[in-house]
């Protein structure tokens, strides 16, 4: 006789499209890493000409297309976050009690969106506040990529809950309840922290490389860990948002013209004519 939770044929197709669904996204996200992949990044040159919108229209294009361009390190990654977070799937049940003592519907609880949420907005905000305080233009670009990677990544997170429909464990304790109206996987609030956070881990100079991925990935682990302690989502819900944020924030990271290695021809006038040069950032 089937226990009550285990999931039936349907519900296990709808969390493999689920699980499957999600991780293209992410996986795609790291795919596309300038210089090893076949998406161009986007010319510097362009955008003093042409303005911001290419580029960022560049990066959305390449983002969401990135699969086509995955190779074998992209693949085996891909696999590696599918494999975590059916491992995570199969601890969801415990970890919900662990936090949680009763079964079913937890009437009236407060979920702590906003709470859960302020790490991240402090982080954003002060990396702005400072880069301003400083005049530092490449702390107002690293808030401009923390601000594209927590988009690209939130948007497809939101795109994934409604294809997905979980239910919230604390709309239900049946950690199978797929399809069912819900919007827990994945989960936001691991997406953006993860995505915020890994841009400051992995931004600026290596001289605090440490501290930064100490307070880059610890953001996203307090914040996924919390989300699981106010019992707003399921432990796979976490691991897949946060596994959506680190690629997405890769993403962005290394479509950064200045770090990619790409090159561009420029006409620099000189007296009496012009001098063609080519100009290329080394690693």
């Amino acid at each position: 006789m089937r226990s009550p939770m285990t999931p039936t044929l349907p519900r296990a197709r709808a969390l493999l499209f689920a699980v499957l669904g999600a991780l293209v996204m992410i996986a795609g996200g790291h795919a596309a890493r300038a210089g090893e992949t076949d998406v161009p990044a986007a010319q510097p040159q362009q955008d003093a000409d042409t303005g911001l919108w290419p580029s960022v229209k560049s990066d959305i294009a390449a983002y969401f297309t990135a699969p086509v361009h995955w190779d074998g390190r992209d693949w085996a990654w891909f696999a590696g976050a599918v494999a975590a977070t059916g491992a995570a799937h199969h601890y969801d049940e415990d970890v919900r009690a662990h936090f949680i003592k009763t079964e079913g519907p937890t009437v009236g609880q407060n979920s702590h969106d906003a709470q859960d949420a302020a790490p991240t907005a402090v982080v954003f905000l002060g990396t702005w506040l400072y880069a301003g305080i400083v005049d530092s233009s490449a702390g107002r670009h690293e808030v401009w990529e923390m601000g594209e990677a927590a988009a690209l990544s939130g948007v497809t997170a939101y795109a994934l809950k409604y294809a997905a429909g979980r239910e919230d464990p604390y709309q239900t304790s049946d950690v199978n309840a797929w399809r069912d109206g819900g919007r827990s996987f994945p989960s936001f609030h691991s997406t953006a922290a993860f995505a915020v956070g890994t841009v400051l881990a992995e931004s600026g100079n290596e001289d605090y490389r440490w501290v930064r991925r100490v307070l880059g990935y610890g953001l996203g682990v307090a914040t996924s860990y919390e989300r699981l302690r106010h019992n707003a989502h399921w432990l796979s819900d976490t691991v897949a948002g946060g596994a959506l944020g680190i690629a997405s924030a890769h993403f962005v990271l290394n479509r950064d013209p200045h770090i990619s290695g790409a090159g561009h021809l420029a006409i620099v006038p000189v007296s009496g004519g012009a001098l063609l040069t080519y100009s290329k950032t080394m690693n």
